[in-house]
């Protein structure tokens, strides 16, 4: 797999180029886990357009190296993230792309949308909501969180049987086993410093509120795809930060909810949320459901 140099440390990334594809797909991942999880989507929309995956710094493949020095204590910011991805594309010459970001990845693809207008023609969220800051559930979030980070042996990816349970977590529909070893590994292998920035750099209360505004004043086509059995984002943070864009309306016309679905919308229903992203891009979505009587 290629790798690119971006502020010094070494970015592994995948990119399909598609003759005439009219835009460039551009996957972002959430925490403590990499590019991979998007391989099933990308099989799907290849054909229709050029795509382009990455491991966030700290994350996946995306590791610093003896000679990266302290690059990668730049910050975890979701702005320093969107940074990244910027240069990124500046890198690989990609001026017309579409962000598809999951979980956190929504949120770094939102600020990303903000930052380089010139390059990001939309946003799709995927799982990803929020701009609601409630203090002590996020409390409780930030110092579950850090205890993961913390208590992270290497040899926890030889437990047996503990990849099953990776598996099994936050999905309603059934993912295969090999997804779980894949998220056993991510959250072992991920560096900790990125792993604990990310998680608190993202959930203060000051980013939290500023989120909402940044998506009220991007100019781009912003999307959003919900799991409705999501326990992780649920549907009202999705539909609430979804109401900040124009094209929200009256009855949230900018939302595409799955049913039987969980936290990991492009496996668990990859078919769907595939068409739904065509869709999208090509400005034709209009949601199955809609009623507006109340």
């Amino acid at each position: 797999m290629p790798s690119i140099d971006v502020k010094g440390v070494s970015h592994d990334y995948d990119l399909t180029e598609t003759p005439g594809a009219p835009v460039t797909l551009v996957f972002v991942h959430g925490w403590l886990l990499s590019q991979c999880y998007w391989q099933p989507l990308v099989q799907q929309l290849t054909p229709h357009y050029s795509c382009l995956t990455y491991d966030l710094r700290g994350f996946g493949r995306s590791q610093p190296t003896a000679s990266s020095g302290n690059s990668i204590l730049r910050g975890y910011r979701l702005q320093d993230y969107a940074e990244d991805l910027g240069l990124l594309l500046e890198a690989l010459q990609i001026k017309n792309a579409w962000l598809v970001g999951h979980s956190l990845g929504g949120s770094i693809a939102l600020w990303a949308a903000s930052q380089f207008p010139q390059l990001v023609k939309g946003v799709i969220c995927l799982n990803a909501g929020g701009g609601i800051y409630l203090k002590e559930e996020f409390e409780r979030f930030r110092s579950a969180g850090q205890q993961l980070v913390k208590l992270r042996p290497r040899w926890l990816g030889y437990v047996p049987l503990l990849d099953v349970m990776f598996a099994r977590a936050s999905v309603t529909q059934k993912i295969h086993r090999k997804w779980g070893k894949q998220r056993l590994m991510d959250f072992v292998t991920a560096h900790p410093d990125a792993a604990l920035g990310a998680l608190l750099e993202s959930t203060t209360e000051a980013e939290v509120h500023q989120l909402p505004l940044v998506v009220s004043q991007l100019k781009q086509p912003v999307y959003f795809i919900a799991g409705a059995n999501d326990r992780i984002m649920e549907l009202r943070y999705v539909h609430h930060l979804a109401s900040f864009h124009p094209s929200f309306g009256e009855c949230g016309f900018n939302v595409a909810e799955i049913s039987v679905c969980g936290h990991l919308a492009m496996l668990e229903q990859t078919e769907q949320v595939a068409e739904i992203i065509d869709r999208m891009v090509a400005g034709k979505f209009i949601p199955e459901a809609v009623d507006c009587a109340d």
